[in-house]
């Protein structure tokens, strides 16, 4: 069936059940002539008269009796259906997928999802762990978590944490037999734990900042790691220094196992962002989970 025989059919039966073209024109939105066209190209196509017209009423024949009797239950279920469809649009529920690194769902995330599913049992989430940039639409995510300077620019991004800085430290241990670097350019001179990149594969170039002045440096140590608690586990054992965001690192300066230095060249960056298409229409469930993780400074 085409989509304009399907119309005719909803305009027959709204005139057969009002018993009035202008009653039915009115509660289609639609012009009296309109609908009575509508309505004679109906009953060519079929071949039969549905609809007796005198000057007073309509009404209709047998013929369009029958074919009443059977849109009606249809057209019913139809209404019901997309009844129920607006409820669950309306009702917080179904599945919520977000790609995230390790640290933002354990810190950030997973406490928010804890506190969603145990008030809604009815929402789902799944979450995948990725250090890469991901494609939202292609791996059908909803939502990806990442730092927010590598948002893209066509995305909603929601602040979900608060700013991060960089920290570079070392254990007491390696400062017992190691100068305390005073410039960046000093760490030259130092074993310094290499981070392997998960997204391009190479060794990430430790980032500094001072007066607006961008620095970056590479450098060289005997460990090399893709993982960020085995960094911090040969950073505690005093294998080199380690450049880590501060949520990290932090804890560990503050109980005195690691030594923080060059602070004065680490000022703040964007902290972590829950990212989504700007297209994306969002569900009761999704708009709950943004509410729950959007970053509110105390």
């Amino acid at each position: 069936m085409k989509r304009d025989e399907l119309g005719d059919l909803v305009a027959f039966l709204a005139v057969a059940e009002e018993r009035s073209f202008t009653r039915a024109a009115a509660q289609l939105g639609t012009s009296q002539s309109s609908l009575s066209h509508t309505v004679r190209r109906l009953e060519e196509r079929m071949g039969v008269r549905l609809l007796t017209r005198t000057t007073r009423n309509v009404s209709p024949t047998d013929a369009g009796e029958q074919l009443a009797e059977t849109l009606r239950p249809a057209f019913d279920d139809i209404r019901s259906r997309i009844n129920a469809l607006s409820a669950l649009r309306q009702r917080p529920a179904g599945t919520i997928r977000i790609t995230s690194s390790r640290h933002a769902a354990e810190t950030i995330l997973m406490p928010a999802v804890k506190r969603l599913m145990a008030e809604f049992s009815e929402i789902n989430v799944e979450i995948s762990i990725e250090q890469r940039f991901v494609d939202l639409a292609a791996e059908r995510f909803d939502a990806g978590i990442r730092l927010g300077e590598g948002v893209e620019k066509d995305m909603i991004a929601v602040r979900i944490g608060p700013e991060l800085r960089m920290v570079v430290a070392g254990s007491p241990q390696y400062f017992e037999r190691h100068t305390k670097p005073r410039t960046p350019h000093d760490l030259t001179q130092h074993t310094c734990i290499n981070l392997r990149l998960p997204t391009l594969g190479g060794l990430y170039a430790w980032e500094f900042e001072k007066d607006t002045r961008p620095l970056n440096v590479r450098v060289d140590g005997q460990f090399i790691c893709n993982d960020v608690p085995m960094i911090i586990d040969a950073a505690l054992s005093g294998i080199g220094l380690t450049c880590l965001p501060d949520d990290h690192l932090g804890p560990l300066v503050k109980e005195g196992k690691l030594v923080s230095v060059l602070e004065d060249w680490c000022p703040p960056f964007p902290g972590y962002h829950l990212y989504y298409p700007s297209r994306r229409l969002a569900s009761p469930a999704f708009a709950l989970l943004v509410d729950a993780l959007r970053y509110r400074s105390a």
